[in-house]
């Protein structure tokens, strides 16, 4: 095979915990594959490389959130960000995947080659801005789902107004000093509730402005399923019972919170007024407007908000802002909230695909015109895979299923000598927006995102039992997909 250009055979873009997943899984299943991971970053680590702002961690335990073939060994269950960035390096390098890695390089470009059968791709680095060809038979897209570059911050009234600091959590400057300052937090979500302790911890005040509550969850600092096994068994042992359970158990708690609503909140909000003084006005700040799991519900290690609201180090409005002022945040109630620094924590930027748009013999693909197939593959696109996890569950649990389902389909074509793989959908069929899930994120961009049919394969499925099956050891030659042998011989 010869060509103008460097080949190979899959191009991984993005480095972070899916990209890494995806790499270990073509080296391990597919060793005949060539395949580089293209980084924009000059780190690998994806999310947990950017986010900075103290307190950084995961929303779901590392024992589900992790590699299932690299066994989580530290205590905490709920990881702050550094560790999960060294997790990650740590596999990349074991496994011999850094060097796989081109980093400070950004992909500008992707066009389908119609009569090469392969994905001509345009890179530009990051340093010198120069630009280069390579030619890949699949592409794999791993780097993410929103905007690096700038996260969500509405526009608030009288905003220029406020002489003090304004920080959005996705920008957190290394040298913010905010020691025995007064801090609002402007948000509810995940990022809020891990923001607000820790800065709690030094600060001389931290408020949480919220419009409408999150469900807040208090969970264990260390599982106590590794914990046990730990006590008996080696680490991979402890790793996997422990996956289990929480596997077990995030399936248990969504199917519960979906067919009982009402005692679901009930016990949410029990656990929540067992953690804050006697009398706080638990309904006004953590019962929200709809049922859990609705939105993702926010975890707390050790129940840290709830014990820094005790503390009288935080405290949480539930109001809407009316307008910045000089000294911090007038509410529509009329209170006037101090601030010498306010945070943004008000979500993030969508961004399909990390902004890459396919494109066919030079004319762009429009994504909310394609359907997702088994949720990994896109209608009409050849030779092009995404990665999209749970929103339900650990979003990885899902990734590491596509990922071994896409190495499936490599050995099944290579078998077969097929070098072409394109998903072809029922034009007239009825479809659906790709993610049913609440967060403002989500909703804000649902118009730019590909669709989802009603029934398999063109279904989003977020049940990991029958994934399993699907993935695992369901079929990969679906009559869904077109299959096309070299139709050039001389590349």
């Amino acid at each position: 095979m010869q060509n103008a250009v460097p080949f190979v055979d899959v191009l991984i873009v993005g480095a972070g915990i899916s990209g890494i997943g995806c790499a270990y899984h073509i080296q391990k299943k597919c060793p005949d594959f060539t395949y580089t991971v293209i980084e924009t970053r000059a780190e690998l680590g994806g999310t947990w490389d950017l986010f900075k702002y103290p307190g950084i961690r995961s929303d779901s335990d590392l024992f589900t959130f992790g590699y299932d073939f690299k066994p989580w060994k530290e205590k905490k269950a709920i990881a702050d960000g550094r560790s999960i960035k060294a997790y990650i390096e740590e596999t990349a390098v074991e496994n011999g995947i850094k060097k796989h890695i081109r980093f400070l390089t950004r992909v500008v470009d992707i066009d389908w080659q119609s009569d090469k059968q392969y994905w001509l791709v345009t890179l530009k680095s990051e340093d010198g801005g120069q630009t280069e060809h390579i030619a890949a038979r699949w592409v794999f897209n791993a780097s993410g789902y929103y905007r690096y570059d700038k996260g969500y911050t509405p526009e608030f009234k009288g905003q220029s107004r406020f002489k003090g600091q304004l920080v959005h959590p996705q920008h957190w400057p290394e040298d913010l000093a905010y020691e025995d300052k007064r801090i609002v937090v402007i948000g509810s979500g995940a990022t809020a509730v891990t923001l607000v302790p820790a800065l709690a911890k030094a600060a001389a005040h931290v408020t949480m402005l919220q419009r409408t509550p999150s469900y807040v969850l208090p969970v264990p600092v260390q599982d106590p399923v590794a914990k046990y096994f730990r006590k008996w068994f080696n680490d991979d042992i402890a790793f996997n019972a422990a996956r289990r359970f929480n596997i077990a158990k995030q399936r248990w708690v969504y199917a519960f919170c979906q067919r009982f609503p009402k005692q679901a909140r009930k016990i949410i909000r029990s656990l929540n007024a067992k953690m804050l003084p006697e009398g706080y006005p638990v309904d006004t700040h953590f019962n929200p407007p709809y049922n859990p799991w609705e939105q993702r519900l926010c975890a707390v290690p050790g129940g840290d908000l709830f014990e820094s609201i005790s503390e009288g180090k935080a405290s949480v409005a539930t109001d809407t802002i009316d307008s910045f002022t000089e000294m911090g945040i007038k509410l529509s109630s009329g209170q006037q909230i101090d601030a010498d620094i306010i945070v943004t924590a008000t979500g993030l930027n969508l961004l399909p695909l990390g902004g890459l748009i396919p494109k066919i013999d030079g004319k762009a693909v429009s994504l909310p015109q394609c359907i997702t197939y088994k949720g990994m593959l896109l209608s009409d696109v050849p030779n092009f895979a995404i990665a999209v996890g749970y929103t339900s569950s650990s979003w990885t649990l899902k990734i590491g299923l596509l990922c071994e389902h896409f190495t499936r389909l490599l050995n099944y074509m290579q078998c077969q000598d097929y070098v072409q793989c394109t998903p072809i959908a029922d034009p007239n069929m009825k479809t659906q927006p790709l993610l049913n899930f609440g967060a403002g994120y989500i909703q804000r961009s649902l118009d730019k995102l590909p669709r989802q049919g009603m029934h398999f394969p063109w279904s989003m499925s977020f049940n990991y039992a029958e994934d399993v099956k699907i993935f695992r050891k369901g079929r990969v030659d679906d009559p869904a997909l077109k299959f096309e042998k070299r139709t050039e011989q001389d590349r």
